[in-house]
């Protein structure tokens, strides 16, 4: 069993800065990818951006490319979704998730585990 446990939302300005992190336990982090997801309100969950389980390899969907970036670090347990120049179309309840396997994947059906999610309001 994993436990991921989202921090960081809230409310921020655009173009302002955020970082989410997302902290495992239960299995060793090392051993799967991770992605996060984002839902906003009346619409489906998309994929945000994705990691190996190494780091090497990354995803990041075209509406954030070039925005946000995905990283961890295997030592914390933590994944991180570096979120720069956000809009207001970004705001969404972000969930971070964990699929075995050291690939990443795109689709959320691909997960084995999921948080609880954060919420990122992109407002003025």
């Amino acid at each position: 069993q994993v436990q991921l446990i989202e921090s960081g939302g809230g409310l921020v300005e655009p173009g302002k800065s955020l970082r989410l992190s997302c902290a495992a336990s239960g299995r060793p982090f090392s051993t799967y990818g991770m992605g996060w997801f984002r839902q906003a309100p009346g619409k489906e969950r998309e994929s945000v951006a994705a990691i190996s389980s190494d780091g090497d390899s990354t995803f990041v969907a075209t509406p954030v490319a070039g925005r946000f970036t995905i990283s961890r670090d295997n030592a914390k347990n933590t994944v991180y979704l570096q979120m720069d120049s956000p809009k207001p179309e970004d705001t969404a309840a972000y969930y971070c998730a964990a699929r075995m396997g050291a690939g990443f994947r795109v689709s959320a059906r691909e997960y084995d585990y999921w948080g609880q999610g954060t919420q990122v309001t992109v407002s003025s």
